[in-house]
């Protein structure tokens, strides 16, 4: 299927993949005069970014002094060099560093795309020198879908746990005003359940895009009105090479014709990575290998191997090649799993505690998601952490929410059932349901509960950095992120690890152009997003690190190939 058909088989510029890193390289190239086409494999634009937060992370971004924020490059290499170290070419991170806010300022310049700085969304390392307190990650504003008309159903939806009443979409913000409960909050809950059901009489789902939604919808809307072309449901068989080597050309199928599109500036490689693929997870990725993953379900790693086929080679494995979330997951009615990410919205609260089958904690629980996961796998061989198990109170729940489970559920039988809750009458109860030491889970329920009392986690030292408190309750005091583990009854989760994307791709250069086993660029050949060789060495640096790197170097990809 085409939208902004095809004209015909010659374009300067080709991108293959529509998520962030895809529409960003193909908006800037179409904004530098050159014509533009998007090759999609699935039916929907937005791949996995679709589904994120949308958050972008650009260190020392303009956006940053107009909530009086202070930043500079060197402050942000700090950062990047101490927690990255030799796991990626500092040139790289660099280039990054130097580039991304100029990627920024383009956008504000030459589109309608806007973004916020998010102020109180600390990086996520505050351990390393040059971590910010706030204002590196950039929110996408929202975005009205009825903008898009009938194109609206192409945007993937979000994963639909995520939002409310199967198809509402909130902001991180306005979900901690809605568990408030106060007037403010009703006043919140009234204006966007009015727009919801005013939406849902001519749409599907809300229109109200925000987060990734918002991002993929705001960058969709700018494409179709450059007119760039696009082809979904299609497959890219091969990337065509003249007899000098230089990219001229790409051999699409769609509709079950074979299309040969010859290619003038360049082909971007944008396909997401292979998060989605069990057999690359398995080869690729730590054992046990993740059996679900969060990402889109087309970031299968295929042009990660016409790149290969090309000449490109991949990068050096990293210590987990992976990027994580932990979630819980439910078999629904149809035999479908769908997953869960807890990602700050239940672990960083008080009065939650994560444990492994020897019923000990092995973690902070209010670390970031990604690094919950890495001491998952760090923790199987001797004390096995997969799945995790994490344990609450009733009136946690009540007031939190707990995974798929919201704030103030008036019942949570239908979770016991399903076999998603696990419910205990004492703790030995919950320890023998869940499979872990009751002895030791109770003796780690007791030390917890005397840590909180005294207001210091002694273990892991919850609750002290400015990033954990960031996702606490600022109205528990002392510590924002401790509470009692209170019963009976108890209740708890598993959650499993599960890639949203992957740090394993193919080399590039400051440029986004793939280089060869001898370290020379593919004329023509660009790559980024997490097809590409992590930037960050396989670190989670921030909130956004992802789609930042990704439409960082998509900009510099579409730039070079129109130069």
């Amino acid at each position: 299927m085409s939208i902004n058909p095809l004209v015909n088989h010659n374009y300067d510029f080709v991108v293959i993949g529509s998520g962030a890193a895809g529409l960003t390289a193909a908006l800037v190239a179409s904004i530098e005069g050159l014509k533009v086409l998007v090759i999609e494999k699935t039916d929907v634009i937005g791949g996995t970014a679709a589904r994120s937060s949308g958050t972008v992370w650009i260190p020392n971004n303009s956006l940053q002094k107009t909530i009086g924020l202070d930043d500079s490059k060197e402050k942000s290499m700090t950062y990047l060099d101490s927690l990255v170290g030799d796991k990626s070419d500092r040139l790289l991170r660099e280039s990054f560093v130097d580039q991304g806010p100029q990627m920024i300022d383009y956008l504000i310049k030459n589109t309608n795309i806007r973004f916020r700085p998010y102020a109180s969304s600390p990086d996520y390392r505050q351990d390393h020198p040059g971590a910010a307190a706030g204002g590196r990650p950039l929110e996408p504003q929202s975005f009205d879908g009825r903008l898009l008309g009938s194109d609206f159903k192409k945007i993937a939806s979000p994963l639909k746990e995520l939002m409310l009443f199967g198809g509402m979409m909130i902001t991180r913000g306005e979900a901690a005003q809605l568990i408030k409960f106060d007037l403010n909050s009703f006043l919140i809950g009234f204006k966007l359940i009015t727009r919801f059901l005013l939406d849902r009489m001519s749409f599907y789902r809300g229109t109200r895009l925000v987060l990734g939604n918002g991002l993929v919808g705001s960058l969709f809307k700018e494409l179709l009105s450059r007119q760039v072309s696009f082809i979904t449901c299609s497959d890219t068989k091969k990337i065509i090479t003249n007899q000098l080597g230089n990219v001229c050309g790409v051999i699409v199928v769609t509709n079950e014709s074979e299309i040969n599109i010859t290619v003038s500036k360049g082909i971007l490689l944008a396909g997401g990575g292979f998060p989605s693929n069990k057999l690359k997870r398995q080869q690729y990725l730590p054992q046990p290998s993740p059996l679900h993953s969060a990402a889109y379900d087309g970031c299968q790693g295929e042009t990660i191997d016409l790149g290969l086929s090309a000449g490109g080679v991949l990068g050096k494995p990293g210590l987990d090649n992976a990027l994580w979330f932990p979630s819980s997951l439910i078999q629904e009615n149809d035999g479908a799993v769908s997953i869960y990410p807890h990602i700050v919205l239940d672990r960083s609260k008080p009065g939650l505690i994560a444990v492994n089958v020897k019923g000990k904690r092995f973690v902070n629980e209010a670390v970031s998601y990604h690094e919950f996961v890495r001491s998952m796998y760090k923790n199987t061989a001797e004390n096995p952490s997969i799945p995790a198990v994490l344990i609450c109170g009733k009136e946690f729940i009540w007031k939190y929410g707990f995974g798929l489970i919201r704030p103030r559920t008036p019942s949570l039988k239908k979770y016991i059932q399903q076999g998603y809750l696990y419910e205990g009458n004492s703790i030995e109860d919950l320890a023998i349901k869940v499979g872990v030491d009751s002895l030791a889970l109770n003796q780690t329920i007791s030390s917890f509960n005397t840590d909180v009392v005294n207001g210091r986690d002694n273990e892991f030292l919850k609750g002290e950095n400015i990033y954990d408190r960031s996702n606490g309750d600022p109205n528990n005091h002392p510590n924002p992120c401790l509470g009692l583990v209170s019963g009976p009854p108890f209740y708890a989760v598993k959650v499993y690890p599960t890639p949203l994307g992957t740090s394993l791709g193919l080399v590039n250069n400051e440029f986004s152009q793939v280089l060869d086993c001898d370290g020379h660029p593919i004329s023509g050949l660009y790559v980024a997003g997490n097809d590409m060789q992590s930037v960050m060495g396989g670190e989670y640096p921030g909130a956004g690190a992802q789609i930042g790197v990704a439409m960082t170097f998509g900009y510099l990809a579409a730039k070079h190939a129109a130069s």
